[in-house]
């Protein structure tokens, strides 16, 4: 595998008369055209040895680089920050095991029964009592290689502001409308393309035990709408832990105007199938082909247990929904997405189904660094990524809608039914 350490000795050595953050351009594009070709560096060198000039080797190394761009987009609108990948960042991917070397519990919460949940579950866990996660956390800096241990650190929180807020939708994109119930923040999955890798400055899991508290705000805020927990943390992968979705689909039965979703890529849904369904309760799950589940989802069920689930819980009288997002493209995804979607309707009764997702990849250029440090090994940042309308990285408008046109026409030549709508999109 190339080594960006090589790829930067070969520009400082090849082209010294190059200023810094031109070799900062061609360090990378160097990098990024060998990773995505799986050719060792000798190869790349051989084809670029003709050129002395930044511009033609730049122009060269970019249209190899991406190929499928238009000369516009190739021109105004790519991201060729300076390599940087720390070798002590990368994550190591074994089994998961949900096994907190350390819950830190703050103090009005200490007697609460999430508290005695994991006293319960995790007899074996070092418990301290602090003031608050803001003292806590307060002048001290997190880094990467501490994000990829949050696990090991589980912190128990009274929330006292945000119970609930609007998705936060990308900048001219169309609203879904979706409201988040703010019950957590972290997840113990590991997808190399999730955003909230960005925010290495948490310390670990943090989960609210005043889960009556979010009750009582709910009751003067907006009602009739469609909201769900799945956004900063997977709804249910550590329900069997927490216990609260008995809890939520007890109260949201009384408020049958709005909706209320458990997102997840987990099938942690025995205390679902134990409780009482109600229906304005759904059960969503995160779906992609096997092939990306493997390479980009660690610690996740695999596609089979996911609809397997959804199979349940329909059983079980629960209404079920999909979400195609993040869509990943490469050679081959419409075969592998397209037996997805049949797979879905060839075991899911499409009167179930309340609604479907689409959405393609995309994320900041600040998680393509900390990406490309996490993951080395990644296949997703070897697609043709740029700056979008949103200067979010993604692919070009022709690779979206494509994917889009479709999606939505397997849906449909499937079923009239689901309700089909696209994610942070104009």
């Amino acid at each position: 595998m190339i080594t960006p350490d090589k790829v930067k000795n070969y520009v400082k050595k090849a082209f010294p008369h190059f200023g810094i953050n031109k070799q900062f351009q061609i360090t990378r594009l160097i990098y990024e055209t060998a990773k995505r070709e799986r050719l060792p560096l000798e190869n790349i060198k051989k084809d670029i040895s003709k050129y002395e000039k930044f511009d033609c080797l730049k122009r060269y190394l970019v249209d190899r680089r991406y190929p499928g761009l238009s000369i516009d987009e190739r021109n105004k609108k790519l991201y060729l920050p300076q390599l940087q990948i720390n070798p002590k960042c990368e994550t190591k991917i074994g089994k998961l095991s949900v096994s907190p070397k350390n819950i830190y519990i703050e103090e009005s919460v200490k007697s609460s029964f999430l508290a005695n949940r994991f006293k319960d579950k995790f007899p074996k866990a070092k418990f301290a009592i602090i003031p608050s996660i803001k003292s806590f956390i307060k002048d001290r800096k997190f880094s990467i290689s501490d994000y990829n241990k949050r696990q090991d650190n589980f912190f128990i929180i009274r929330e006292r502001f945000d119970f609930f807020k609007i998705c936060p939708c990308t900048k001219s994109a169309k609203r879904c409308g979706y409201h988040i119930f703010n019950l957590g923040m972290g997840c113990v999955y590991e997808c190399t393309y999730c955003y909230l890798q960005e925010y290495t400055n948490s310390p670990g899991i943090i989960i609210p035990a005043n889960i009556e508290d979010f009750f009582d705000a709910f009751k003067s805020y907006k009602h009739n709408i469609r909201l769900g927990t799945g956004e900063f943390t997977d709804s249910l992968a550590l329900d069997d832990i927490t216990g609260f979705s008995p809890m939520l689909i007890d109260f949201f039965k009384n408020y049958p105007e709005s909706t209320f979703e458990f997102k997840t890529k987990s099938n942690n849904i025995k205390a679902l199938l134990l409780a009482k369904p109600s229906k304005n309760i759904v059960i969503g799950w995160s779906l992609n082909p096997q092939k990306i589940i493997n390479q980009n989802e660690f610690y996740s069920t695999s596609l089979a247990e996911r609809i397997k689930a959804a199979k349940d819980c329909i059983a079980s009288g629960y209404s079920v929904a999909f979400h195609f997002d993040p869509i990943i493209y490469y050679d081959g995804w419409s075969k592998d997405y397209k037996q997805v979607v049949d797979l879905i309707f060839d075991t899911i009764p499409d009167k179930h189904i309340k609604w479907i997702s689409l959405g393609t990849l995309r994320f900041s250029p600040v998680l393509k660094k900390i990406i490309e440090n996490r993951f080395p090994g990644n296949t997703i940042l070897d697609g043709e990524l740029f700056l979008g309308f949103d200067n979010k990285m993604r692919f070009s408008d022709k690779v979206r809608y494509g994917i889009y046109e479709n999606m939505r026409g397997w849906i449909k030549q499937r079923s009239k039914g689901p309700f089909v709508y696209t994610c942070m999109e104009r």
